[in-house]
């Protein structure tokens, strides 16, 4: 008998959607999950299956890869929720910079996995989901707000007028073709911005850009900071 395979254990029926681009990790998951009692609707390897999947199988659960080749996962998160509110989100991502595992938090995810994590980690955080928990790793738990926040406003303000630009388009989820096109500057032009902009938040990706953007309020309508001219 599985973990779920109880009486009236209301668990029993999730349906779980497995969104990650790595086919053979989401194989394996879809056939532990299968085990354990699960009903796995589905496996999607980009943003665009993952849309359409939400859609046509209505899942419970979705368990989401943060980095994705046509989006990023926190973008794709909060699509899939303006769709489908009642789905529960659970992160899945070798990523364990805590402004990420924050960003998503208040995206609206519902718990943070890392992918090397054990298969009592994966049962435990996708319970505690599907109950309305929230369920983060204790060596993921972020900071006090107020000592992020001074960080983020003294690297914010390094940032030029187009690089703030940049950013916002970075946590809208934008690629560069669309950045370029936007903005009417070359795609070697926004390589350079990108790589000012990393290098002067101190992060290494696009995605971790975009989630300290997100997460200090950084591309929020009305939020007021400086940066050089």
């Amino acid at each position: 008998m599985s973990i779920h395979e109880q009486e009236g254990d209301p668990l029993n029926d999730a349906r779980v959607l497995i969104v990650d681009d790595h086919k053979l990790f989401a194989e394996a998951v879809s056939v532990f999950l299968e085990k354990s009692g699960f009903t796995v609707v589905g496996l999607a390897h980009d943003g665009a299956e993952a849309l359409a999947a939400v859609g046509r199988e209505r899942p419970d659960l979705v368990l989401l890869d943060l980095n994705l080749p046509d989006c990023d996962g926190l973008s794709l998160g909060a699509r899939i929720l303006e769709r489908r509110p009642t789905t529960k989100l659970l992160a899945v991502t070798a990523m364990t910079e805590r402004s990420v595992v924050a960003a998503a938090v208040e995206a609206g995810f519902h718990g943070y996995l890392t992918k090397d994590a054990n298969v009592s980690q994966f049962v435990t955080s996708i319970q505690a989901a599907l109950s309305g928990q929230l369920s983060v790793p204790h060596g993921l738990v972020t900071r006090r707000r107020s000592e992020e926040e001074a960080t983020a406003d003294l690297l914010a303000r390094q940032l030029t007028t187009r690089e703030r630009e940049i950013l916002r388009l970075l946590a809208e989820g934008a690629a560069s073709e669309e950045i370029a096109r936007r903005l009417s500057i070359s795609a070697n032009t926004v390589r350079t911005h990108v790589h000012n902009v990393l290098t002067k938040l101190g992060v290494h990706s696009r995605l971790e850009a975009a989630a300290f953007a997100v997460r200090h309020g950084l591309v929020a309508q009305g939020r007021s900071w400086r940066s050089r001219a």
